[in-house]
């Protein structure tokens, strides 16, 4: 999820694998016995060694999972984490220890204590990237040319909704967790916040660039992470260029870091890189106003940004905030704009108390409002619940300033732009990537 920075104005953009512990079982043959009367002439000791000689190893049992009940996950996913996970102890994330000035937290009584307090909100997270990696390590292998954005993106999202045990047919019960945003599948030029609209034809084709970007969240704690897939091997140095600013970035990220630094940082790495596409020898640009942002509960964007340049900003990371670090990079002019079909659409959390006169306005209202919340949801997701013919009444609520829409963004047609973005947790003793995975 990226901030969108237009004349000042921020926007936001909506848009380890489980290890698999091998159980054994250890199982003892009978031992075989002596031959006739020489058994009692047999010291005990030869007698010990002959019976560990013939006890059997003990066999791997192949397939077993992490799982106390040994359940693997299916495909495609549709196992409940919480079913593979019935202790609720899901896997941490990557722990990276405070350093410099902050190298104190780590051991201090007082912030392990705050940490330990923090129980119910990391088990939350946990199970939220947990369910991110299942479903993107699934998308990554299943995920092919000739496919429709369609079918991709309803595949990543009913296994989303299937791990989190949350269907979101029943009113209510997507706020309980579920999709944290709809899935971004943003081609080649478009950067975010694009997803298929209902009849959408677009194939996925083999000489495209796909970003694929999408949500989990439990109770209003959002896991927002994002990668990039191509089919052919020319694109490999834009794909490198990008993962490397956003593991900058999420190295630099810290308590009391300044967000200008981390920008600098990111912007330096990336465009260290060339890409070579059809003989010509293209920079990797950061897109610069695109960036990363803090999360809050049920909030995809809660106010501060994290640049992917340098200069500007001079706001502090704190202790106890949740970030998205996300970098974008293009061939292009490293700068995005308006365009397309608008998919994306966001209740905002300081919505006016507006008169609406559409009755259809107001209807769909109490539905956003009770599905969704604050969090950003799309036109499919409408259709989902069963609604028609909302289009009218979705514009009004848009123009009344109670919801806010993303289009799409996008650099300069013919350019080629990918995305990384992991989400990373300010605990006090320590900082965890919470979204990372064996993949990226």
């Amino acid at each position: 999820m990226a901030v969108l920075v237009t004349n000042g104005v921020e926007k936001m953009k909506l848009g380890q694998v489980q290890s698999n512990d091998v159980s054994t079982k250890e199982m003892k043959a009978p031992t075989s016995t002596s031959e006739g009367e020489q058994a009692d002439s047999e010291d005990e000791k030869d007698e010990d060694a002959a019976k560990k000689k013939k006890k059997r190893k003990p066999k791997k049992k192949k397939g077993a999972s992490a799982s106390a009940n040994n359940k693997s996950q299916s495909s495609p996913p549709r196992i409940p984490v919480a079913n593979l996970f019935p202790n609720r102890v899901y896997p941490e994330g990557e722990i990276v220890d405070y350093k410099d000035g902050n190298a104190y937290r780590t051991t201090n009584e007082e912030k392990r204590y705050l940490d330990r307090m923090n129980n119910d909100f990391l088990t939350e997270y946990r199970e939220g990237a947990e369910v991110h990696r299942q479903v993107r390590q699934w998308a990554r292998k299943s995920i092919k040319p000739g496919q429709t954005l369609t079918e991709i993106a309803e595949g990543i999202e009913n296994g989303v909704r299937a791990l989190t045990g949350h269907q979101g047919l029943e009113e209510g019960d997507n706020i309980k967790g579920g999709m944290g945003f709809p899935t971004g599948l943003s081609i080649n030029n478009c950067a975010a916040h694009y997803t298929p609209n209902a009849g959408n034809k677009m194939i996925l084709e083999h000489s495209d660039v796909l970003k694929v970007d999408f949500g989990v969240h439990l109770n209003g704690r959002i896991v927002d992470s994002a990668f990039t897939m191509t089919f052919d091997p020319i694109y490999d140095n834009l794909l490198a260029s990008v993962k490397d600013a956003t593991n900058t970035g999420v190295r630099e990220a810290g308590i009391d870091v300044r967000m200008s630094d981390i920008g600098a940082a990111i912007q330096e790495v990336m465009e260290s890189y060339e890409v070579e596409i059809s003989g010509q020898s293209l920079p990797v640009k950061c897109i610069r106003n695109l960036n990363g942002h803090d999360i809050g509960q049920y909030r995809i964007h809660g106010g501060k940004s994290v640049p992917i340049v340098k200069g500007g900003d001079q706001t502090k990371m704190e202790e106890g905030e949740i970030f998205a670090i996300e970098t974008f990079g293009s061939t292009g002019k490293g700068y995005v704009r308006d365009d397309l079909e608008i998919s994306h659409y966001a209740k905002r959390p300081d919505a006016p108390n507006a008169s609406l006169r559409l009755s259809s306005a107001k209807s769909l209202l109490n539905t956003i409002t009770k599905n969704f919340g604050t969090l950003p949801f799309c036109r499919r997701y409408l259709d989902r619940l069963g609604h028609e013919k909302y289009l009218l009444g979705l514009n009004s609520l848009v123009s009344s300033g109670i919801v806010e829409s993303y289009p799409p963004l996008c650099d300069i047609k013919g350019s080629y732009t990918a995305q990384y973005e992991h989400t990373i947790l300010l605990r006090p003793t320590v900082k965890e990537v919470v979204s990372r995975g064996d993949d990226y």
